[in-house]
This record gives structure tokens, C-alpha cells and sequence, in this order.
């Protein structure tokens, strides 16, 4: 079988940055195809060009360089051959000089490798320095078939692409504290997001009362104040739920809770629609007397289950529901499941009692009047991070060597 190995590497800053996707293969693979189609086919603004260290002398294995973005003048061209195109070689050379490269390859592989370089860049030492490396490093995981699943799982749900603003969270190192915001206030809403301190463990909820006074569009007015943070919209469904999964995810919501007191066909279509939109399908156990009885029913689990006791039963004395005993009991029932389906609990959850939730492996704690009816917000919510397992924020402890390649074999 032939080779056909996969790099990639972003390094530097401003617009010298440079950015290496590159594939390594043999002549006879379809590296080797793809080689020699990049070299025929020319096209205009893109015009592929060999990597040489100087003219007259290319690097083996041989590399064919794509422009990723058009060259429209003389200076553009300048720079790609030029400081670019050196830079790439030298880095195969140096990777053939490393041992990293095998000998007995030097003349069965070549190198196809797509370059970018900024219009506006103009630092020719730094568009060499970046492309060199961004080269070398592309390679070196190449070969080592970077990265492995361990660390594409560590990494997916916590990285920040550089040039990208935009991130999409999601619940992947519980216990999270999920802050209800129930009131049908919009402007108390966001003054309460505005108070909170920023850590990884807040889930902002969108709650019923707010979102029927002013409609899902609500959703849209917290991710303004909490543009990186993992937002709810409690809705509550009984019917229609593809219709409000849709309603849900069209606001920039990231989960969508539905009312476990629905029909079984109805939670079915709300779940299909949740998955299918990338979404997390809550379902809301309040006043269902056996909530085993629905999950076993459904023909997809749901992202997060909620036991939960409504406002209006707080003051009784007693449950007929043990929510320790249920929370075992989904964990239980969903512990092939991947990624797991989490456990939240909802009312009359404080600081002081919710040691029992934790203890009972309860991944989100979900509060409402305590924090935000509070006189002071930020306070109210410390008290229950602090009181949390692990750390308040996910890479409090993380050190700068940790971003990347660590435990990849890579130096």
C-alpha cells in the first residue's frame, strides 16, 4: 500500500503568518498523482512552483509548492518565489539532515505542500522564519500521523482558533454550575451575566419565564453579554419539537430542553432534531413519576437529564422521587454511551447541601433565586465554583509547553 501521510502547522503572527497543509506519499500513490497534476495544471494566481534551496538545486524529497491565496501582482509573486519557497525547502532538507525523513524515501516520495501567504505581508525574514518552521513542524507530525485521538479529544472542546472569534463550546469536564435566569426581566438577565465572574463551569439558561415574555429572540440578546458561553434555552416542549429545536438553534443556542411529560413520539422527533442540528437535547424530568420508564422508551439518549423539583414543591417535606437513586440508575443505563449523558439537578440546590449532589457524581447544578436574587451576584456564584471539584477555569493549570505536540513524540 502506498504512503500517504497528512501535515499540518500555523505559526508566527500578523501578516507574516504562515500556514502549511501538506501531504507526503509516494510517486506511484496519489500523492504522487496529485504531484504531477499541480505541476500541469496551471491556473491563474495559483500557479504551483518546485521548492528549491537555491535555483538549481530542489530538495529531496521533491516538494510542489500551491499558493493558497492569488497572487495578483509582481510583489505577491516575489514573495512566494522567494523567502517562501526557499524557506519550504530548506526545511525538507533540514528534515532529510534530521533522520527524520528516511533515507531510502528520498527519491520514492514527494511533497505536496499548499502555502499561504498574506498580500499585505511585507517582514521578509519573518515570512522565511514562519514558513521555514510552520514546514519543518507540518512534516514532523506527518510522520508521526499527528495528532493522536488522545489528544484530539483533549483538545477539540478547549482550543480557540487564532483567526476565527467565534467558538462553540460544549459540556466536556463536569461539574458545571448552569445559572437559571428565570425571571422574565431581559435587562436583569443581562445585568446578572454582567456581574457573573468568567469561568469555564457557567451555563447561562435561558429560562421559560423569559423566554415566553420575550420569545426565543432572548437567547440572542445573552449571547451578546456572553458571546463564548454555553446557553440553554429551557422551553420546556411537549409537542412540535423539531419546529422549537429549530426556533432553538436559529436564536445561537447550544442546547434545548424539552419537557419529559411529553409524548414519546414527540421526545423522539425533538432528539432526532437536536442531534441532527449539532445541539444538545435536554430532557426535563419535572413532575415525571418514573423518568427510567421514559428514557427506556426513547430510541436516543439524551445529552443531559434533568432531575428536577419544581419551585412550587420546594416546600414540601418530602419526595417520592430519589434523585441520588435515579441519577445512578441513568448513569447506569447510559455507561456505554459516548460521550456520556450527563446529570443535572434542579431545585433548592445552595451551596451548603450541594456537597451531596457532587458526591452523587451530579455533572451540572442547576440555580436560580439563590444567585440571582442575590444582592451580590458574583459572590453568590463564587460560593458554589469554589465549592466544586477541580479547578474554576479549564487550563488554570496548563502550562505554555502543553498547547501542542506534547506526549506526540515530537520535540
Amino acid at each position: 500500500m502506498s504512503e500517504f501521510l497528512i501535515g499540518e502547522a500555523l505559526l508566527g503572527k500578523d501578516n507574516e503568518l504562515a500556514h502549511i497543509d501538506l501531504m507526503i506519499g509516494d510517486k506511484s500513490g496519489p500523492v504522487g498523482q496529485a504531484f504531477a497534476t499541480a505541476l500541469i495544471n496551471m491556473s491563474k494566481g495559483h500557479t504551483p512552483l518546485l521548492a528549491v534551496v537555491r535555483p538549481n538545486l530542489m530538495p529531496k524529497p521533491a516538494m510542489v509548492i500551491v499558493p493558497k491565496v492569488t497572487i495578483q501582482s509582481l510583489d505577491d509573486a516575489g514573495k512566494i518565489f522567494g523567502p517562501a519557497q526557499a524557506a519550504c525547502a530548506k526545511a525538507v532538507a533540514d528534515c532529510v539532515e534530521e533522520g527524520l525523513i528516511p533515507e531510502d524515501k528520498l527519491d520514492e516520495w514527494v511533497i505536496v505542500a499548499c502555502v499561504f501567504i498574506h498580500p499585505e505581508s511585507k517582514d521578509e525574514r519573518k515570512i522565511y522564519k514562519y514558513n521555514y518552521s510552520a514546514t519543518r513542524l507540518a512534516i514532523k507530525r506527518a510522520l508521526d500521523k499527528y495528532p493522536s485521538l488522545k489528544k484530539l479529544m483533549e483538545e477539540k472542546d478547549r482550543a480557540k482558533h487564532p483567526v476565527s472569534s467565534v467558538k462553540m463550546p460544549r459540556l466536556w469536564r463536569p461539574p458545571y454550575l448552569q445559572i437559571a435566569l428565570d425571571n422574565p426581566s431581559l435587562s436583569g438577565a443581562l445585568s446578572i451575566i454582567k456581574a457573573s465572574p468568567r469561568s469555564d463551569r457557567i451555563i447561562w439558561e435561558a429560562g421559560t419565564p423569559l423566554i415566553k415574555k420575550y420569545g426565543v429572540e432572548a437567547v440572542k440578546e445573552l449571547r451578546k453579554e456572553a458571546k463564548d458561553a454555553f446557553i440553554v434555552a429551557d422551553l420546556k416542549t411537549l409537542d412540535v419539537g423539531k419546529v422549537e429545536v429549530d426556533m432553538a438553534f436559529d436564536a445561537d443556542a447550544d442546547a434545548v430542553v424539552a419537557s419529559g411529560l411529553a409524548a414519546i413520539d414527540s421526545l423522539d422527533k425533538f432528539l432526532l432534531e437536536a442531534d441532527r442540528m449539532g445541539i444538545y437535547g435536554i430532557v426535563d424530568m419535572m413532575n415525571v413519576a418514573d423518568p427510567l420508564a421514559v428514557l427506556k422508551a426513547l430510541k436516543r439518549p439524551p445529552k443531559v437529564v434533568i432531575i428536577h423539583r419544581g419551585i412550587d414543591m420546594e416546600g414540601m417535606k418530602s419526595e417520592k422521587l430519589n434523585k441520588w437513586q435515579v441519577i445512578s440508575e441513568i448513569k447506569a443505563m447510559y455507561k456505554t454511551i459516548k460521550p456520556p449523558v450527563l446529570c443535572a439537578v434542579a431545585g433548592g440546590i445552595t451551596p451548603e447541601n450541594m456537597d451531596e449532589a457532587t458526591k452523587n457524581k451530579v455533572d451540572i447544578i442547576i440555580v436560580g433565586r439563590y444567585i440571582t436574587q442575590s444582592q451580590d451576584v458574583e459572590r453568590s456564584i463564587r460560593n458554589f465554583i469554589n465549592a466544586m471539584p477541580g479547578d474554576a477555569d479549564v487550563d488554570l493549570k496548563r502550562i505554555h509547553s502543553d498547547d501542542d505536540d506534547v506526549g506526540e513524540k515530537l520535540s
